[in-house]
């Protein structure tokens, strides 16, 4: 059974003083034993702070973006190697924001997939249509172009297992709107195809694959009780300790 990861991704907020607060307070009102993954995605300047702050915690850590090259003059960027060093264990690629506010193409996206797991990182790739994509019934063929991007031959089977899929609808990130159950249990699922198409039904049906776009207390739960969704990728309320750790009791009683 696929196991459960509530993610928050902090994008560029907190100062050091209120991701520790953050933390702390997280970390006081967790479930003893949660029979979930929990991880958080700081912004860069708090990646070591954090590897201090959540060591001893069943939460992990990782970062929000990485280059694909291991150094060189890339004024800005940081390398999987530099984000590993921080002690952090994931990376997350392919974000909306940074495919269209940035202008990340999916040979880059690729290229980042490839050098993060080469150097031993957890990598959630993210995946989404935009509204006028959905609205001109695209949401498949988008997810289908965004999955074989980056996933295929070049990336063996069997380092599937260190790949989550977090499908976030570029509509439902930061506006308030978020998928239905139904409309995320069938991104989810038409996600699960592909991969099966791409690798086999094994690897479909093992392939983690999270949630994210407006995620909240009301609809956690919901959203985490269907057959394909198993986690959710959250933004603004990964901010909050009490809305975080009430996502996270979502996930658990979704997970019983």
């Amino acid at each position: 059974m696929r196991r459960k990861c509530v993610a928050g991704n902090w994008k560029m907020n907190l100062t050091l003083a209120e991701a520790r607060a953050l933390v702390e307070g997280i970390k006081a009102k967790l479930p003893a034993d949660a029979p979930i993954d929990l991880a958080v995605f700081p912004p860069f300047t708090l990646l070591f702070p954090m590897a201090k702050a959540l060591d001893g915690s069943p939460i992990r850590f990782g970062a929000q973006n990485c280059y694909f090259e291991p150094k060189g003059a890339f004024t800005g960027e940081i390398s999987p190697q530099q984000v590993k060093d921080t002690g952090a264990s994931a990376v997350l690629i392919g974000h909306s924001e940074r495919r269209h506010v940035f202008g990340e193409t999916g040979e880059l996206l690729k290229k980042k997939v490839l050098a993060a797991l080469a150097t031993g990182l957890d990598v959630i790739y993210c995946v989404g249509e935009k509204l006028e994509e959905r609205e001109g019934n695209r949401t498949n063929e988008v997810l289908a172009q965004q999955l074989r991007e980056v996933l295929g031959p070049d990336i063996p089977e069997g380092t599937l297992y260190r790949i989550t899929i977090a499908y976030e609808p570029v509509w439902a990130i930061g506006t308030g709107k978020t998928a239905t159950t139904e409309q995320a249990q069938e991104a989810h699922a038409f996600i699960r195809q592909e991969i099966g198409k791409l690798y086999n039904s094994s690897s479909a049906a093992a392939i983690r694959i999270q949630y994210g776009g407006s995620v909240n207390a009301g609809n956690a739960r919901a959203l985490m009780s269907q057959p394909d969704v198993d986690g959710v990728l959250v933004g603004g309320a990964s901010l909050k300790v009490d809305d975080f750790v009430a996502i996270i009791n979502g996930a658990i009683a979704a997970s019983r």
